[in-house]
């Protein structure tokens, strides 16, 4: 019996250090299912989580969101083990996968609830949303916003382009997102 006890104190205090490691970034870049493969690849990324973040309507639906009259964006919650990867590093992937130029929404997707941001409360990745911010004639339009309530986006959006490959790559090929972003980003290299 005082085995089994302590292993599940052992249990408890290993799960309870490994939660003690994790943080969590919330970034809006359009389409939450098209911002969730290039995080998920990261060495040191635990999860991702579609859903929405930035209005003020306690737990909103995609039908709300989408509908642009909550004041929140499609956002993704990535919970990441910040001895494995930066928050300089995500803001990095961040960049690489929006289109920071454009103050109406992203790419096909146009609205308040699809224009890009970065939520935050932490002084230190405000720092670093401005030191990796790009250096363009053009203005960014992300926003820097501070960090509301996440609410995650129904179980048919997480993991969608997992679960429905083809059409993922279908929404993502018609809405331009690739293409897009290979003119932005080979420009600047």
């Amino acid at each position: 019996m005082n085995k089994i006890i302590l292993v599940l104190i052992l249990f408890f205090d290993i799960a309870n250090f490994a939660k003690a490691q994790a943080d969590t970034a919330i970034f809006a870049g359009g389409c939450f299912w098209c911002m969730e493969p290039p995080f998920d690849a990261i060495k040191g990324v635990t999860q991702t989580r579609a859903g929405y973040a930035g209005g003020n309507k306690s737990n909103p639906n995609y039908e709300e969101v989408s509908s642009g009259t909550t004041g929140h964006r499609e956002v993704l919650e990535v919970t990441y083990d910040p001895r494995m990867v930066s928050y300089a590093q995500l803001l990095k992937v961040f960049w690489l996968n929006v289109d920071p130029f454009d103050k109406y929404g992203q790419f096909c997707d146009k609205g308040e609830q699809y224009t890009s941001a970065v939520f935050t409360s932490k002084a230190e990745e405000k720092l670093e949303f401005e030191k990796t911010k790009p250096k363009a004639k053009g203005q960014v339009h992300t926003l820097l916003l501070e960090a509301k309530p996440f609410y995650p986006a129904e179980e048919y959006h997480q993991d969608y382009y997992k679960k429905n490959p083809i059409r993922y790559k279908i929404y993502r090929f018609n809405c331009g997102r690739d293409k897009r972003l290979k003119e932005i980003w080979e420009k600047r290299r």
